[in-house]
């Protein structure tokens, strides 16, 4: 429920701090004094757009809190456990903020802690619906027309399998489409690895083939030149002048040291040159050019290049490449027991929805009729002749069962039914979705209901039978009404007035027993009070209480 409100500079509101109680409190004033500022307040802690206009001529900001009781609340107590928002000192109390800055800033807090707005929608709507001429936060969706049937005719158990069914298909379905995606990738990658080792294959590349071939071939296909290099070298060794100087230094009779030294080096170095001289005329011996060798490795080399360029590997790494190939080809997992075992998973999944969803598809039909009959009678009741409820399953598999729920709505017998969100008439949308809600009351819990002028265009007695409903249906939870019918106004519980003050600005007052006579008075006979109004008055309030 909502126990508390708080306003500050919201329109014509300067400071209002409102406590509110269970059952139904009615909210009366005369036109104009602000009545619909509890509404727009509201909305604002419910995540509703904000506008500067919002705020109060001269004020900087607005500021609204909403403080809620979740003791009976279980859905909201989880959803701020979910987002670790619980009020540390109570996990009972829920309070939201909105501040609304001149700048078109919005801030939003639950308990204390700033938030998004989808996060403050996500928890006002299990909180506060809200039922007037222009807006209606909750009836008009279509999971909470779902939600509505379910909680009237379908049993908990049997949404719950469906719904852990159909998660648990889903995720084995997943999983084993993952699977067979993988699977079927690798078969692919498997099969390409194969054709491309069979095209390797038939190079029958060796170690260290390509480069002991492109060696082997540049030393060939330069032969020419090596031998001419090698001839002037020759020539150069041949024409040196060391067996002269040796010669030179035998004829020299001395047996100084450092003659003797000069005569072994000279020595050292003429037996030096003579051994280069052999190695060269070796290594000459060796550069025999072959034109058939040398065109036979130019076409080993061109086949081993363009399988390289083909792989997009560099020659060198060619063969490192074809063991890489080789490795991963032995790597590839094909086994497709783990996506059996997932399909099967799915299949046994699929199998237990189909069964929870075709008994839900079955108390669905049986609660549509009675849901139905019941909103229908009532929205007769409420003045709308002719008016019906017809409850449309259409086909829709999710985890809720095989079909989803729209509420149809005839208020003219002339015409079709429609969608409950498109009736043209913002009256008669209030009174449908009162008679939804105490219908619903039955077998639900609702959140509190806030109803603005559902009594529009009616006459005394069906005002009368609207009081009564809303009565009734405030025993399964908290209503807040506002209403110009006395008839209404008298069957409240609690009573507020919305009024201006001197300075023009909104209050809302709790009214004592013989103020509320005089509200109901004037409610009764407008400006001019008199003896028979208030007399009138006090009838209304003993029916009331009897």
């Amino acid at each position: 429920m909502l126990r508390q409100l708080t306003v500050n500079d919201v329109a014509l509101v300067t400071h209002l701090d409102l406590n509110l109680a269970p059952g139904l409190t009615v909210l009366t004033g005369e036109s104009g004094a602000g009545k619909s500022i509890l509404l727009s307040a509201l909305g604002l802690v419910l995540g509703a757009r904000a506008s500067t206009e919002t705020i109060r001529p001269g004020a900087e900001r607005a500021d609204v809190s909403a403080e809620f009781d979740l003791s009976l609340n279980t859905e909201a107590q989880a959803l701020l456990d979910n987002h670790e928002l619980q009020d540390p000192d109570s996990k009972n109390r829920c309070l939201l903020r909105r501040v609304v800055t001149r700048e078109g800033r919005s801030r939003a807090f639950v308990n204390g802690t700033p938030v998004t707005l989808g996060v403050m929608r996500e928890l006002a709507t299990g909180l506060v619906d809200i039922h007037g001429q222009d807006q209606s936060y909750r009836l008009a969706e279509a999971d909470t027309q779902r939600r509505l049937l379910d909680d009237y005719g379908c049993k908990t158990k049997d949404l719950e399998l469906a719904r852990s069914s159909y998660r648990q298909w889903q995720a084995a379905k997943s999983q084993a489409l993952k699977l067979e995606q993988q699977i079927s990738a690798n078969e692919d990658r498997a099969a390409l690895l194969r054709y491309q080792l069979d095209e390797l294959e038939t190079l029958a590349l060796g170690k260290d083939e390509f480069a002991n071939t492109d060696s082997e071939f540049r030393r060939l296909a330069q032969g020419r030149e090596l031998r001419q290099a090698l001839e002037q070298a020759l020539d150069g060794l041949a024409e040196n002048k060391i067996g002269d100087v040796n010669r030179i230094l035998r004829g020299i009779k001395d047996d100084q040291p450092a003659l003797s030294a000069a005569r072994d080096l000279i020595n050292s170095a003429d037996d030096l040159l003579t051994d280069a001289q052999a190695e060269l005329r070796q290594y000459g011996q060796s550069l025999t050019v072959d034109a058939e060798q040398v065109a036979a490795l130019e076409t080993r080399l061109s086949d081993i290049h363009e399988m390289a360029r083909k792989h997009k590997v560099a020659p060198e790494v060619l063969e490192a490449h074809i063991t890489g190939l080789t490795e991963e080809l032995a790597a590839q997992d094909t086994d497709r027991s783990a996506y059996e075992a997932a399909a099967l998973s799915a299949t046994k999944a699929r199998a237990t929805f189909e069964k929870a969803a075709k008994t839900l598809t079955k108390q669905r039909q049986k609660a549509a009729t009675q849901f139905a009959k019941g909103v229908s009678g009532i929205m007769q009741t409420l003045g709308i002749n002719g008016g019906e409820l017809q409850v449309k399953l259409l086909e829709a598999e999710s985890e809720h069962g095989m079909e989803a729920v729209e509420l149809m709505v005839v208020t003219n017998p002339k015409y079709p039914a429609g969608p409950l969100a498109k009736i043209a008439s913002g009256g008669e949308q209030a009174r449908i979705s009162l008679a939804i809600s105490i219908i619903a009351a039955e077998k639900t819990e609702l959140p509190c209901l806030v109803l603005d002028e559902a009594d529009v265009g009616v006459g005394g007695t069906t005002a009368d039978v609207i009081g009564r409903l809303l009565r009734n249906l405030a025993s399964h939870t908290q209503v807040l009404c506002i209403t110009h019918a006395p008839q209404v106004a008298a069957l409240g519980e609690h009573h507020l007035r919305v009024h201006k003050d001197t300075d023009q600005a909104t209050q809302i007052d709790k009214l004592s027993p013989a103020k509320r006579v005089e509200e109901l008075a004037r409610m009764l006979a407008g400006a001019d009070v008199t003896s028979k109004s208030r007399a009138y008055a006090k009838t209304l309030l003993a029916e009331a209480s009897a």
